[in-house]
């Protein structure tokens, strides 16, 4: 079954939020007095989460991925996934995480289905990582990383790239994959921590890649039907891979392929979008084809694209905690 938007785009790529909490405070992510947490009625309870991922696989989603804040915090989770990963239909099961816990929890997320990883990882030096993430260990995040790929975890390594913070580091990642079968992604700087410093910190992609192709000599790589937005590349005679990703400068807007719930039942079309739709009116009815309806309604509703530049974006619509990233 192809699920489609009214523009034609194959919508087959559902990110699913399951809690608003994280044992970081990213500078990129949430402001620095914090976020107000969510009640714990307000969030979707396991059982709701599966109805979701269930209903969304039966109209064509094919990959979900799981994010938070930082799912790894919520308790049962792994169990919550090995639940995920026997839907019927479900292609790939993939998570986001920032790695403090992969070192005790990647055996188990292997064990529970999940078949990739995404690694939020934003610097390699230990002063710069506590700074962008306000106190975190960088040796911790390492030994997660190591732990995962223990576990034969294709590993994904986001970051998220910040003018006179870390874009010092671009080579330094990129040489990650000379050696390694990994992926590196950079990510240009967005609007999402209520920030007003957003344009200072931004980096285009243009130049992310002009700085990388001045260090080495760079070959494209085709993008997967399952894939995201990352312009891909290899560096020739390495083992891994590179991303651009570039909400900002270069949207991907024709290509996208997604939509996203969050952990209180929102599902979104559009991470910066305002199109939404309350799922739990639904969910707590356990009105399965209320809820099937909701979620191809929220594709029918789904915008050509998002409105925010590199020439406006002064302020910050929002927190990334609270959607899920």
């Amino acid at each position: 079954m192809s699920l489609r938007d009214n523009c034609g785009r194959k919508i087959n790529y559902l990110r699913l939020s399951i809690t608003d909490r994280c044992n970081l405070r990213c500078t990129y992510c949430m402001p620095a007095g914090g976020v107000t947490k969510l009640f714990h009625s307000d969030i979707l309870s396991y059982e709701e989460l599966v109805s979701v991922a269930e209903a969304a696989v039966a109209i064509g989603i094919e990959k979900i991925r799981v994010t938070g804040g930082e799912p790894l915090v919520r308790r049962g989770v792994c169990s919550f996934l090995s639940k995920l990963s026997r839907i019927e239909g479900l292609r790939q099961l993939v998570l986001t995480t920032n790695g403090l816990l992969l070192e005790e929890m990647a055996g188990d997320l292997k064990e529970a289905g999940v078949q990739r990883l995404n690694i939020s990882l934003d610097s390699l030096r230990p002063e710069v990582f506590a700074h962008i993430t306000r106190g975190g260990d960088l040796s911790r995040v390492l030994a997660g990383i190591s732990a995962a790929g223990r576990a034969g975890f294709p590993l994904k390594i986001n970051m998220v790239v910040m003018r006179g913070v870390n874009d010092g580091e671009l080579a330094d990642f990129a040489a990650l994959t000379l050696e390694r079968p990994c992926t590196v992604r950079f990510i240009e700087y967005m609007p999402a921590a209520r920030t007003d410093n957003v344009g200072s910190l931004l980096l285009p992609g243009d130049r992310i890649l002009a700085e990388l192709s001045s260090r080495f000599s760079l070959e494209p790589v085709e993008r997967g039907d399952l894939g995201g937005p990352a312009r891909e590349f290899r560096i020739k005679g390495g083992r891994g891979a590179l991303g651009i990703i570039t909400p900002i400068s270069r949207h991907f807007c024709d290509d996208c392929n997604r939509i996203r719930v969050t952990s209180a039942g929102v599902a979104r079309s559009c991470l910066f979008g305002t199109d939404s739709v309350d799922l739990k009116p639904f969910l707590h009815a356990e009105d399965r084809c209320g809820l099937d309806g909701a979620l191809r309604r929220l594709v029918s509703i789904k915008g050509r694209g998002h409105c925010i530049g590199s020439d406006a974006i002064s302020h910050s619509p929002f927190a990334m905690s609270g959607i899920g990233g």
